[in-house]
């Protein structure tokens, strides 16, 4: 899963949001380290319903413009749990490997490299 649509995806695991609600909580969730175009997010969209993992929510015309609401499926929700967790653990092995306690440490890995 890209870091976009795994944020599109927490975007969505609470209330069902319209298109411009999630640009901006995207850029919440990510300290404004993210920020999604309407052509990068449509197109997560668009992936992540076809994987079911997001479903339409209803549409209301505000202003005279349509705006369409998505929000996660269960399978959604347990993808993003479950992306968190891939994270969370890459995340610890960065740390021990960066204080020298990764398996790089112990040498293992560096087979065939001459080291």
């Amino acid at each position: 899963m890209t870091e976009q649509a795994y944020l599109v995806l927490l975007a969505l695991s609470g209330e069902a949001l319209h298109g411009y609600a999630v640009i901006k909580t995207v850029r919440e969730l990510s300290d404004g380290r993210t920020r999604l175009g309407a052509g990068t997010l449509y197109g997560n969209l668009d992936r992540l319903v076809a994987a079911g993992l997001v479903e339409a929510a209803g549409e209301e015309v505000v202003e005279g413009r349509l705006r369409r609401y998505y929000r996660a499926t269960d399978t959604g929700r347990r993808a993003a749990r479950a992306e968190t967790l891939r994270l969370a653990e890459l995340a610890e092995r960065a740390r021990r490997s960066l204080d020298g306690r990764g398996p790089e440490a112990s040498g293992a890995g560096l087979a065939g490299t001459g080291a």
